[in-house]
C-alpha cells in the first residue's frame, strides 16, 4: 500500500507584536522658554508655537529660563497645541528633551504636565543628547554640545553619550539688545568651557573642544555669535542642521527607536490580539 505523505504546512509568522504590524503612537517634545516644539508619529513635521497660555484675559509664560513655573499652564498649552491632533482613545509614548541641569523638579513638572496627553510611558532625555542624535554625531568620542536658546544657554560634555559635565546661564538670544550685545553670550560660553577644562582631570573636555563643538538652538543661526565663538574658543564650531528644532528631532529619533523595543508592546494606536 502506497501512502501519500502529508503536504507540508505553510507557516506564517505571528502578526503580534512585530514592529511591521505595530503602530506605535508617540510624541516628542521640546518645552522651551520661548517656543514649544512637538513631533507626532505619523505626521512627519514639527509643530512650533510660542510657549504661552491664556488663563483669562492675560498671557502667561509657563516656562521661564528652563524652569516650569506653571505646571497647569504648561498642560493647557500642550492640550491646545496637540489635543486635536491626537486620537481620542489609546495611550502613547512621550519623549521629552529636558534641560541638562533641570533636575528632578523639572522632570517631575514635565511629567505632570504631559499627563493631559494621556501617555502610556514618559521618557526624559538631556537636550544635549537629543541634539547629538539629531546631528548623527559620533558618540564613541567625547562631544561638546552648546545649546544657544532664547532664554537659556547650556554647555554640555557627553562621554559615550552620557552627560559628564554641564554648565548653564540664564542668558539667551531674546536678551540681546543695544545694552546686551552678542559678545555677552560668547563671553558666558567661553567662561563655562574654561571652567569645565579647569575641572576636568582627564583630557576629555580638551579632546572634545579640539574636535569641535556642536551648536544648537536659535542662536546657532546667528553668524555673529558662531564666528565669535570659533575665534574665542580657538576651535571649530558646527551648527547642526536646522539647529532651532534639533532637540525635538533628536527626541523623535530616540522615540522611533524606543517604539521598536519589546517594552513598547503596549503602546499602540490600535489593539490587535494574537490569533
Amino acid at each position: 500500500m502506497v501512502t501519500t505523505p502529508p503536504r507540508p504546512r505553510t507557516l506564517t509568522a505571528p502578526r503580534w507584536p512585530g514592529p511591521l504590524f505595530r503602530q506605535c503612537s508617540g510624541i516628542a517634545l521640546d518645552l522651551g522658554s520661548a517656543r514649544t516644539r512637538a513631533w507626532i508619529s505619523g505626521r512627519g513635521s514639527v509643530l512650533d508655537v510660542p510657549t504661552v497660555t491664556f488663563p483669562g484675559d492675560g498671557v502667561i509664560y509657563p516656562i521661564q529660563r528652563g524652569t516650569i513655573i506653571d505646571t497647569a499652564g504648561t498642560a493647557r498649552m500642550l492640550d491646545r497645541l496637540l489635543g486635536h491632533h491626537l486620537p481620542r482613545f489609546g495611550r502613547r509614548l512621550i519623549v521629552i528633551a529636558a534641560p541638562v541641569l533641570g533636575g528632578v523638579t523639572y522632570r517631575a513638572s514635565a511629567r505632570t504636565a504631559v499627563e493631559i496627553l494621556r501617555p502610556h510611558t514618559v521618557l526624559t532625555i538631556p537636550t544635549a543628547r537629543a541634539v547629538a542624535e539629531a546631528a548623527a554625531a559620533d558618540l564613541t568620542r567625547p562631544l561638546l554640545v552648546i545649546d544657544l536658546g532664547a532664554h537659556l544657554t547650556e554647555v554640555t560634555l557627553l562621554t559615550d553619550g552620557a552627560v559628564t559635565d554641564a554648565r548653564h546661564t540664564a542668558l539667551g538670544t531674546s536678551d540681546l539688545d543695544s545694552r546686551t550685545p552678542p559678545a555677552q553670550i560668547t563671553d558666558a560660553v567661553v567662561a563655562m568651557v574654561t571652567a569645565m577644562l579647569e575641572r576636568d582631570s582627564t583630557s576629555q573636555t580638551l579632546d572634545a573642544l579640539r574636535a569641535g563643538a556642536l551648536l544648537a538652538g536659535g542662536g546657532a543661526l546667528r553668524p555673529d555669535i558662531t564666528h565669535q565663538l570659533a575665534e574665542r574658543l580657538h576651535a571649530p564650531v558646527s551648527p547642526v542642521p536646522a539647529p532651532h528644532t534639533a532637540a525635538v528631532r533628536g527626541a523623535a529619533k530616540l522615540l522611533k527607536g524606543a517604539c521598536t523595543h519589546p517594552s513598547a508592546a503596549g503602546i499602540r494606536t490600535t489593539s490587535r490580539r494574537p490569533h
